[in-house]
């Protein structure tokens, strides 16, 4: 299990906006800055998102590389897939795949994509593992 990301951005001010919109319905509402000035080197000031007592998901500036990452947020049922996917559309993500079944992957597999302002590969992802599959 992952603690946290870091995920490089452009500009932190904007990804801060889209982000508190893409992933509030998802539950992930918790907003946390971190002022990197005293913190070990690779630590710049952080801007980070949780849910259930942690932050888990943190922006920081600098050169993006959207080609090198795919960030798949837990969403708690189709509707927040269908939310998320909206919420992002609407804060400026590009459509990446309208939610669905992903039956390639698995039956219960039911997701949706965009990419962020900076060109991040976004998923927004509900397994229903409580109806087990033959």
């Amino acid at each position: 299990m992952l603690d946290h990301l870091f995920l490089t951005v452009s500009d932190t001010d904007r990804s801060v906006r889209f982000y508190t919109a893409a992933l509030a319905s998802l539950g992930i509402t918790v907003r946390h800055d971190y002022d990197g000035k005293d913190g070990p080197p690779g630590h710049p000031d952080l801007k980070g998102f949780g849910a259930g007592g942690r932050i888990f998901f943190w922006l920081r500036e600098g050169e993006v590389a959207p080609p090198a990452v795919h960030v798949g947020f837990v969403a708690g049922n189709q509707a927040a897939v269908n939310e998320a996917w909206s919420a992002a559309l609407g804060a400026g993500a590009t459509d990446n795949g309208a939610p669905g079944a992903r039956l390639h992957y698995d039956p219960r597999y039911y997701a949706a994509g965009v990419l962020d302002p900076d060109g991040y590969s976004l998923e927004f992802v509900y397994k229903d593992w409580q109806h087990p599959q033959p």
